[in-house]
């Protein structure tokens, strides 16, 4: 089916609830395009950067577009979502904001902090790769990442009656803020439970780029327009597929698409590979972070990046890894960053 909806930039939300009137209804099968502001609202743009983060409003973040009501989706069934096109803005931003990121308590960042980049995402701004095939957003002279766009947010209406969550955190029955790089970029399928008659589906929160983790808090957060199909899966449908009673999903699943991650953003083109380090420690968090730190200490010593563009580079570009869970009591967290970011 030709896409002929479309959800315009005013038609969002900072609220998920059943109680939602839909901005639109759609067959199953349709194809609809979002024009999205950013995770931040588009608070933050070339024009005011000077002073967006002192005028920056926290209650702003995350909008979440639409919903659109799906016919024939009922409680039970799954709502799948096909990522069919994803065009990023002119430009982007990635911040530190008071409170916010992995290592926020941290000392030196929080006299980082506030601290914001400004991408240049437009073709003068960014740079082709050793293939040609993807552009590279450049963070300073020598050190670039792929861009590769994908949506932070996409979610439906929670089983709860009655209640209103906020778009911030993720949510294991209804998606949300989920800022998986992986389940929403361009050719990828996500699965979402169906909770309430329609679904109610939202996106939002566009990003260029972004590592495993987005560990500073922010990704290269831009403006988007993205293009999505919606097919209802019949909870008879998925029987007889195999699952087992039409089992409904207790959590969002998603494919990716064919070619494997590397090969799409060649980040471990001409054999460069990736520079890591291990976090082990009994708290999967605390793990998390000395994983990060410990790149971030590499990259000021051996590359010369400030710290607040090392924090910045593994947010947008990093790998951060679960890397070994069941030998109690430690656990074992990586951070990787490939080096082909490294342009000399």
């Amino acid at each position: 089916m030709a896409h002929s909806f479309h959800i315009s930039p005013h038609q969002r939300h900072l609220k998920w609830s059943q109680s939602l009137a839909p901005a639109l209804t759609v067959p199953s099968g349709a194809e609809i395009t979002f024009s999205l502001l950013d995770g931040g609202h588009n608070q933050i743009r070339p024009d005011n950067a000077p002073t967006a983060l002192a005028d920056f409003d926290f209650t702003l973040t995350d909008p979440a577009f639409g919903p659109v009501y799906v016919e024939s989706a009922e409680p039970g069934d799954v709502l799948r979502v096909d990522f069919l096109d994803l065009e990023p803005g002119t430009y982007g931003w990635t911040a530190l904001l008071p409170g916010f990121g992995l290592l926020a308590d941290d000392a030196d960042i929080v006299a980082a902090t506030p601290a914001l980049k400004i991408w240049d995402l437009t073709e003068s701004g960014t740079l082709p790769n050793a293939s040609g095939r993807k552009r590279l957003a450049v963070l300073k002279p020598g050190v670039a990442v792929p861009v590769r766009p994908f949506l932070g947010v996409c979610g439906v209406a929670p089983a709860q009656p009655g209640v209103e969550l906020s778009t911030i955190p993720p949510y294991a029955a209804s998606g949300g803020n989920m800022d998986c790089r992986d389940l929403s970029t361009v050719g990828a399928t996500l699965y979402l439970p169906v909770n309430v008659a329609g679904a109610l589906f939202s996106c939002g929160d566009g990003h260029a780029a972004q590592g495993d983790g987005e560990v500073c808090g922010t990704a290269i957060e831009t403006p988007m327009t993205a293009r999505v199909r919606l097919t209802v899966e019949k909870r008879a449908e998925r029987e007889a597929r195999g699952w087992r009673d039409g089992r409904k999903l207790d959590c969002p699943h998603y494919v990716t698409p064919k070619k494997g991650r590397e090969e799409i953003e060649d980040e471990v083109e001409d054999d460069k590979g990736e520079y890591a380090a291990l976090g082990i420690h009994e708290d999967i968090r605390e793990a998390s972070r000395m994983a990060v730190r410990g790149v971030m200490d590499w990259l000021e010593a051996e590359k010369g990046l400030t710290r607040v563009e090392a924090y910045m580079l593994c947010s947008v570009a990093g790998k951060l890894r679960m890397s070994e869970v069941v030998d109690m009591p430690n656990y074992a967290v990586s951070c990787a960053l490939p080096l082909s970011v490294f342009l000399e």
